[in-house]
């Protein structure tokens, strides 16, 4: 029951009733019951584990917190895929950003992703350690940094604090802003 009812795994099951994994295993064997293959897995898994919490009900503060968020994310987030993808150079858009992030979509910080885009003139070390500070987010978080060669002809404006993209692989949470952003157009603008 818990293993098809509830979706559990294995391994789950077995620490729910204080068994070990092979007992599970093989009472399971012995009434016909299969494993899932891993895709099975992984989709029981994440269909059933959110890997964020919206905050229900909303402070105004957190409303006006969500507006702007969704607003900001409309602007200058990706809208395919199948993570949250904003990117910018301005600390204070990224850190509102990210506020919204954590205090009205309440996600997991272990699955943030902060990745730099730089110039070659740039020193990246400095770079990562501003974006830390600002985003909260540890080093062991970001990602390999792109940076830019230095090309004649090439028109480049000089971002200070290089370009940065915060990365939040979830699907759904995706789906719940792009959602967000369509029904504050319907409401606001008719479209």
């Amino acid at each position: 029951m818990l293993y098809e009812g509830e979706r559990l795994s294995v391994r789950e099951v077995a620490a729910r009733l204080g068994l070990s994994f092979w007992r599970v295993y093989h009472i399971m064997q012995e009434h016909g019951i299969s494993r899932r293959r891993g895709s099975e897995q992984n989709y029981a898994t994440y269909k059933t584990k959110p890997q964020f919490l919206v905050k229900s009900p909303l402070t105004p503060a957190e409303e006006q917190l969500r507006v702007a968020g969704t607003m900001l994310y409309w602007a200058e987030g990706r809208k395919t895929g199948c993570l949250v993808e904003f990117s910018n150079s301005e600390p204070r858009l990224i850190a509102l950003f990210l506020t919204f992030l954590r205090r009205v979509c309440g996600i997991a910080e272990s699955r943030l992703r902060i990745h730099v885009y730089a110039y070659v003139d740039q020193d990246i070390n400095q770079l990562k350690n501003f974006w830390s500070q600002i985003t909260g987010v540890p080093l062991e978080q970001f990602t390999k940094p792109f940076v830019r060669q230095l090309t004649p002809n090439v028109s480049r404006r000089k971002m200070r604090w290089g370009l940065v993209n915060v990365r939040y692989s979830d699907t759904r949470l995706l789906r719940l802003i792009l959602q967000w952003g369509e029904e504050f157009a319907q409401s606001w603008a008719g479209a």
